[in-house]
């Protein structure tokens, strides 16, 4: 698509308009000799002769001030003139309304559609590119939902399945022994669990991405601190050795989200380790949080992946308990929502490590947003 640009439309328009406003008193002139050929015979007489004892106020002013006749003959000039700039203003803003029509056509059906209005620098092309450039960010974020969305319910429709399969069982086999009936609902409430863990994931996932309603200075160390006691006793069941360098670091955020998201980093790091590995978390100014584990090589190219909902590695892990697949998602929104930025990048040998950075927060910083 190619337009014409406005600016030079309205740089045109100007011109005329200044050499035609040259002829405005030419045309008052014109007017007023009219009016004194055709118009009405008050207040004229003779040239130079003060009006009669019983003229009019205004005939007495008009003989005063004869500018004032001047001036009211040039009004009906200049509304002319601003009569026919009406369709020339109209056709300096064409280009504009070409672009309108086209942009109201886009939906959700063709979002790949663009302007293309060129690589000129005038007004219509940067118009142009700016819109094509929104597109293109609306188009990735609608494949992205429309992507985590299938995936979604592919992830539920699995587990769905299977409960309804073992429930099915269970009616149908009255004479299940004692073991058989325990293994069965074993097995329905390991599915169950799943779900809820999922449909939880998805409920904080949703609301990390709305972000935050309020803020309030935290101490990010005494969080951590207080995770990695919680999973002190997994770790030591799976032999993981977990060593912490914690010094004091204040965020402006919700404490929920925020031990949300140290959980989900120290869980990700303990089921992809080794029974001898170590877990080593460290809190400090920039970047304010780190998580480092030992287990397998990530390649580099595989890195950026590991924050898409429901990408999980194959790789060996010491938590065979599966998972939603939303842990790293989740630690990436509640970052965002902090105004943070999450990053993770391969150790070199083995593992991951994890850092995430937040801007400066003074406790003495409002509470609300």
């Amino acid at each position: 698509m190619s337009t014409r640009s406005p600016a030079r439309r309205i740089l045109l328009l100007c011109a005329v308009v200044l050499v035609v406003a040259q002829t405005a008193p030419l045309g008052a002139d014109l007017v007023l000799a009219l009016w004194y050929e055709i118009g009405p015979d008050w207040c004229q007489g003779p040239p130079l002769m003060a009006p009669a004892a019983d003229a009019s106020l205004l005939c007495v002013q008009i003989f005063r001030r004869p500018t004032i006749i001047e001036v009211l003959a040039l009004f009906p000039v200049l509304a002319v003139m601003l009569v026919v700039c009406l369709p020339a203003v109209r056709w300096c803003l064409r280009p504009l309304r070409d672009v309108v029509g086209v942009i109201a056509a886009v939906g959700p059906q063709n979002l790949g559609h663009r302007l293309r209005l060129g690589t000129s620098q005038d007004e219509m092309a940067v118009l142009g590119r700016t819109i094509d450039d929104m597109m293109d960010r609306i188009a990735v974020g609608y494949e992205a939902q429309r992507r985590f969305a299938a995936d979604a319910s592919h992830e539920l429709r699995t587990p769905l399945a299977v409960q309804r399969t073992l429930i099915e069982v269970g009616m149908t086999g009255g004479d299940l022994t004692p073991d058989q009936l325990q293994l069965l609902t074993a097995q329905l409430l390991a599915t169950n669990e799943r779900n809820e863990r999922l449909i939880e994931g998805l409920l904080v996932l949703s609301e990390s991405d709305r972000g935050l309603v309020t803020r309030s200075p935290l101490r990010l160390d005494e969080i951590t601190a207080g995770v990695l006691e919680a999973y002190r006793a997994r770790a030591a069941e799976a032999g993981v050795t977990i060593t912490s360098r914690l010094q004091p670091r204040v965020v402006l955020g919700e404490q929920v989200l925020l031990e949300r998201l140290v959980g989900n980093l120290v869980q990700n790091a303990l089921k992809y380790n080794r029974p001898d590995g170590t877990l080593d978390v460290q809190v400090g100014d920039d970047p304010a949080l780190v998580v480092v584990n030992t287990g397998d090589d990530v390649p580099a190219d595989e890195v950026g992946a590991l924050f898409e909902p429901f990408r999980r590695r194959s790789a060996s892990r010491i938590d065979h308990s599966g998972g939603a697949g939303l842990g790293l998602s989740i630690a990436r929104s509640i970052t965002q929502a902090h105004e943070g930025l999450i990053t993770a990048s391969s150790t070199g040998r083995d593992g991951l490590r994890v850092q995430v950075s937040f801007p400066e927060a003074a406790e003495n910083q409002p509470h609300s947003r």
